[in-house]
């Protein structure tokens, strides 16, 4: 099977105007820093927090193939781990996606703005860590969601999506 680019384009497109944008609009709302720039994370508790709401999301999407989940170590920020099976048995490659953190907020924001007030604006959406990488897990899952929608065989998919900048 091969792929139909305006179809997927159309069905994602919607995917993200129905539910990804309220996502990343929720996340968005977090202060979930990096350690470096949050010594108190764990007590915080809001990367835990964000690694949660993407796990929930991504196992609400019920692709055929996905497991998923929350790896914690002392001491070590989470990491939500998911692998989605290759649709063709002797496939020998494998796709890696991602993270989900963010810098701290800085200087520099328009008034109107602030880096944890999500803000739609002429269709682009505005607050800190929604451009950085915080959007990897919904596009990577909205797109093999769109390819075993149309049927179309995929390799090994494997999210590594962590909570620690750069790490």
């Amino acid at each position: 099977q091969v792929l139909q680019p305006e179809l997927a384009l159309q069905r994602v497109s919607q995917a993200w105007d129905s539910d990804i944008v309220r996502q990343l609009t929720d996340y968005i709302a977090i202060p979930a820093k990096s350690p470096t720039f949050a010594a108190d994370w764990a007590q915080q508790g809001l990367l835990d927090t964000v690694v949660r709401n993407a796990a929930a999301w991504v196992e609400a999407q019920q692709l055929a193939g996905l497991t998923v989940e929350v790896v914690r170590l002392p001491g070590r920020t989470p990491v939500l781990f998911f692998e989605i099976a290759a649709t063709q048995s002797a496939s020998r490659q494998t796709v890696l996606c991602g993270h989900l953190d963010k810098q701290p907020e800085f200087a520099g924001w328009r008034s109107d703005l602030g880096p944890w007030t999500p803000q739609l604006e002429d269709g682009k959406l505005y607050g800190r860590g929604g451009a950085d990488d915080g959007y990897a897990v919904y596009a990577s899952i909205a797109a093999v969601q769109e390819l075993q929608r149309q049927g179309v065989p995929h390799p090994r998919i494997v999210g590594l999506i962590a909570t620690s900048e750069e790490s």
